[in-house]
């Protein structure tokens, strides 16, 4: 009886062992694509003079081109095949978001599970593929049209520059579409959030070192510079805190008799979190407001007296009227995001059917007017904490030139990204964990 029980307890060494060999390899697969993506952005497209792409976008980053050149990492200044990013693919799953909550046989593919998630998966790539030729082209045009004083973007313009131009933008999108699910099936953590967040990361050292160079040539004093890092720091602790925040429901399952068993009776809570809308809203806000800075930027109205110039300069960092309309855009789009992700009367109705109630509430529409007065409240705390979060680095960006990077959303994305792929190591961990000790249980059952 020993002899069998050491058996059983080398078997479950060995299992465990095996089990964290299999975390090991998911994080290791993941830094290696991580890896393949970072190789990526520096794959010039052919027939572009990225010199000519890079000097435009020193002259105009403070408008959309700037933000998107964060999010690919710097393949859009070095105009690769990156250069379009996995940005299409995060449009496109918006789009798809919000469509299967306006069209009746989208809400139904979202309803069906896991057939009706691939059909939506298939339709937001078909989607990606749209959103990249329209923007490839777009970006090939633009190009041809670029002249620095290197000299044309473009070596060799036409027809032959274009198609290749789009075949390569698209098929680096696609590319890194492919990535993301390989990393979120057979890596650790969501893959298309982690490719954003490499981007972003990979940016950090060259903006500290513009941070450090300002306060060597007197540009910052260097009390200042350590004031900053300081708020910096008390705003990712910040982040962290509201992130992680959340109202707890109480949920009740009555009792019920199945032969001479009595099952149920339990009561769980339903989590809601205070940010329901993650980062979309500062993306979108700030993607609408920098639009006209960008125009007025490639139209050459930055410096005259034109209706576009005029916009660029009401609406440039630091101004009261970007400040109010970039605060009353967050606070729209928190509310109109989320409520497209939750539906209190669906989730009301789910409820029921599986027996559950909060106590204190009817079930049905008195369930669903409870959970809707609950996630409007918790709206507003999250879209006044979104405000503040981004409209504070606008103030250190216009006041002080801080680099782009250490803006509210690259802040948050970072964050965000690095605290759900902390939570599924320690979800694998746990798992283990808890397989470790219903084996070690058994062997002590069959020891006795």
């Amino acid at each position: 009886m020993a002899s069998a029980a050491e058996q059983l307890a080398a078997n479950l060494n060995l299992g465990v062992l095996s089990k964290a060999t299999e975390l090991k390899n998911r994080i290791w697969f993941t830094l290696g694509a991580l890896l393949v993506y970072r190789i990526g952005t520096y794959i010039p497209v052919p027939g572009v003079d990225a010199s000519v792409m890079g000097q435009m976008l020193s002259q105009h980053g403070g408008g959309i081109l700037g933000m998107f050149n964060m999010f690919s990492g710097g393949a859009l200044g070095r105009m690769t095949v990156f250069a379009l990013a996995i940005m299409p693919y995060i449009s496109a799953s918006i789009i798809i978001q919000l469509m299967s909550a306006a069209i009746p046989s989208l809400e139904t593919l979202k309803k069906e599970g896991e057939s009706g998630r691939k059909r939506l998966n298939q339709y937001t790539r078909y989607l990606t593929v749209i959103i990249a030729m329209f923007q490839s082209y777009g970006i090939a045009i633009g190009l041809e049209s670029m002249t620095g004083s290197f000299g044309t973007a473009v070596i060799d313009p036409g027809w032959f520059f274009r198609i290749s131009c789009v075949v390569s933008l698209v098929g680096g999108t696609m590319f890194l579409m492919w990535l993301g699910e390989q990393i979120t099936a057979r890596g650790i953590g969501n893959g298309t959030s982690l490719i954003i967040f490499a981007g972003i990361v990979a940016n950090v050292p060259h903006a500290l070192a513009t941070l450090l160079e300002l306060g060597r040539t007197g540009a910052l004093s260097p009390t200042f510079i350590v004031a900053f890092m300081v708020v910096a720091v008390a705003v990712i602790a910040f982040i962290v805190f509201m992130e992680r925040a959340q109202r707890r429901i109480v949920v009740q399952y009555p009792k019920r008799q199945v032969g001479q068993r009595m099952f149920g009776g339990d009561s769980t809570h339903m989590p809601l979190k205070l940010n329901t809308s993650g980062v979309i809203p500062p993306i979108f806000a700030s993607s609408i407001l920098l639009i006209p800075a960008t125009i007025a930027g490639f139209s050459g109205q930055t410096g005259g007296t034109g209706i576009l110039a005029t916009i660029s300069q009401w609406m440039a960092h630091g101004q009261p009227l970007y400040m109010f309309a970039y605060a009353a855009m967050i606070i729209f789009f928190s509310y109109f995001y989320t409520a497209v992700v939750f539906n209190p009367e669906e989730t009301a109705d789910n409820l029921k059917k599986y027996g559950g109630f909060v106590p204190g509430i009817r079930p049905g529409i008195a369930t669903a007017n409870y959970f809707d007065y609950i996630l409007t409240r918790l709206t507003t705390l999250g879209a006044l904490y979104l405000v503040v979060v981004c409209l504070l680095p606008e103030i250190l960006i216009s006041r002080y030139g801080v680099p782009f990077y250490f803006g509210g959303t690259s802040l948050m994305i970072i964050v965000s990204v690095t605290m759900d792929t902390v939570t599924q190591i320690q979800s694998h961990l746990l798992a283990h964990q808890y397989e470790g000790l219903i084996k070690k249980a058994r062997v002590k059952g069959r020891g006795r």
